[in-house]
């Protein structure tokens, strides 16, 4: 075993925002090797990774496995001889279980062995963390000694709560705090973790190294943005957003305590642009870390299919989407030209398969059973489910994950086919209103963000943005025929979504009693719908699915006085 030399007033702390898979235990194992080498050929004391970085976070009820837990140990163990070689020393998260229960843990490893485990003490139960169910509440933690250094390592809901874990780190004498967190991204989620911190330096008085998760878990997206803060409320350093790196700061210590010396500052997107870039990451890596080779989705000449397929090449490059325009008898030549303009810009393959024989066939199918009734929802819910039935047969013929493409607003009020246009495996704009639908489209002719592998330039022609949105499944259709003004539904959906307001409420912001009674039906009557829809991107604080947790079975409704 080598020695390591004691640090007395200065250390080189790596902070490493990578990309783990939740499940791949060797594969994050080979990861964290990686990275610590880099962080070695940077003169790194310290390297520190993000929370159960090993199993891949959230792992969910893999935890609740045994062999899953096993091969964590291993890995564990494996990590710890690799620090006997005398380089930096690591921080990580990983699952343990031992005689008092099953951790959500950080192992700190030097030496050859691990010298310290802390434990979880808050475990979160809300929005889409319900850790309590699989791991067991740890102890209060003390400071964890490291060359001479005694760190305290909180993880992550450590502190974010009120539950005095870095109080009592501090107070117990710890002298640096370095927090492994995994927090996924919603619109301006930093500025809150950066409150979230500058409260805790605050209360221990210690700097706070706050190193975040990078990459797409199902609908989460982490966007790493790690930083720290000194203690005396400055910021240290600032990690790019949705960038894998990892970066060196230098620390020294004074008769004021520990304070950052060096460290980078990268520039955080402004929100159109980040908002962008998580839609694109988390499709890439549910893609990627699903083993799909390819997408293909349906390109209809409306704004909602254009943005997803601009997202879908910017995620996987031109030559891995395949769009398909599956035109009928209402779908009008404007929509054929912009739908193949788009796909040009883009560069990405596009076929037309025209519907009209299926859909007649199924009308011809079911003619004696209709008869003497009238043409309605039922004839233009035919059309949508022959083109989800002929995007699927592409998707088994050829391996290709379908991308859906409908938006939260439509997700709300039910305006979505089930096995028509709601088919597929994942929904980019899931979370995404109509109205930020627009905005991220106009945003994406001005902008290629970082990583992007499509073209840069006008991608989603003018006509689709400035035209009035219709399905075409009638004569001279337009959304507008049965829902409100976008700009109204939208705020309206945000108000009774994400605010969860009173109806009364919403009227006293200007919107008539019938309409908010209106959409406030439709949105309850969609549930079952939206229990049956893919995955998508999470972009708000309140997504469909894990945040928002209603019964499909709901007679309440909310009367206006």
């Amino acid at each position: 075993m080598s020695d390591t030399p004691e640090l007395t007033d200065i250390i080189r702390i790596a902070v490493v925002q990578q990309n783990p898979t939740v499940g791949d235990i060797a594969g994050n194992l080979e990861l964290a090797r990686q990275a610590r080498a880099d962080a070695a050929r940077q003169e790194a004391d310290l390297v520190l990774f993000t929370e159960l970085f090993l199993s891949g976070y959230p792992p969910e009820d893999l935890v609740l496995k045994p062999a899953f837990l096993k091969a964590c140990d291993s890995a564990i163990n494996d990590l710890a001889a690799d620090t006997a070689d005398g380089g930096p020393g690591v921080v990580i998260g990983v699952p343990r279980q031992n005689e008092e229960g099953r951790f959500n843990a950080v192992a700190l490893l030097d030496g050859g062995s691990v010298q310290a485990e802390r434990y979880k003490v808050d475990l979160p139960n809300y929005s889409e963390f319900d850790e309590k169910r699989v791991f067991n509440a740890g102890p209060m933690p003390g400071p964890a000694n490291f060359r001479g250094i005694r760190l305290g390592l909180p993880i992550c809901e450590d502190i974010w709560s009120d539950m005095g874990v870095c109080e009592t780190l501090a107070e117990t004498g710890a002298e640096l705090l370095l927090v492994a967190n995994g927090s996924p991204y919603y619109r301006e989620k930093i500025d809150v973790r950066q409150q979230v911190v500058l409260r805790q330096v605050i209360e221990s008085g210690l700097p706070v190294v706050f190193a975040n998760q990078l990459g797409g878990q199902d609908e989460l997206v982490f966007d790493g943005a790690s930083f720290a803060m000194n203690a005396d409320k400055t910021l240290a350093f600032q990690m790019s957003q949705f960038e894998a790196q990892t970066a060196v700061s230098t620390w020294r210590r004074s008769h004021d305590g520990w304070a950052c010396a060096e460290g980078s500052m990268s520039q955080i997107p402004e929100r159109d642009e980040a908002d962008y870039h998580a839609c694109m990451l988390g499709l890439r890596d549910y893609v990627n870390k699903n083993g799909f080779s390819n997408v293909v989705l349906g390109l209809s000449g409306g704004i909602d299919s254009a943005l997803c397929a601009a997202l879908a090449v910017d995620a996987l490059g031109e030559e891995r989407v395949r769009s398909v325009m599956l035109p009928y008898r209402y779908t009008s030549d404007e929509s054929l030209k912009d739908a193949e303009d788009c796909a040009r810009a883009l560069g990405c393959r596009y076929d037309t398969v025209p519907i009209s024989e299926p859909v007649e066939g199924f009308s011809n199918a079911l003619s004696e059973m209709f008869e003497g009734t009238n043409e309605g929802v039922t004839e233009e819910n035919l059309q949508s489910r022959t083109r989800g039935t002929i995007l699927m047969a592409i998707s088994n013929k050829f391996g290709s994950m379908v991308v859906t493409t409908g938006n939260k607003s439509e997700m709300s009020v039910g305006y979505a086919t089930l096995y028509g246009d709601m088919n597929g495996g994942f929904n980019p704009i899931k979370d995404l209103y109509k109205m930020q639908v627009y905005g991220l489209s106009r945003w994406r002719n001005d902008n290629v963000p970082p990583g992007a592998m499509g073209p840069s330039g006008e991608v989603i022609p003018a006509n689709i943005i400035d035209k009035a949105p219709s399905a075409e499944l009638r004569p001279d259709q337009t959304d507008q025929d049965s829902l409100p003004e976008y700009p109204v539904l939208d705020d309206i959906l945000e108000c009774l979504v994400e605010k969860e307001m009173d109806v009364d409420a919403i009227v006293a912001r200007g919107h008539p009693a019938e309409v908010v009674s209106r959409i406030e039906h439709l949105l309850y009557i969609a549930e079952y719908k939206r229990r049956q829809s893919a995955p998508g991107v999470k972009i708000t604080k309140k997504n469909f699915g894990r945040d928002r947790r209603y019964p499909i079975t709901n007679r309440f409704r909310d009367r206006v006085d």
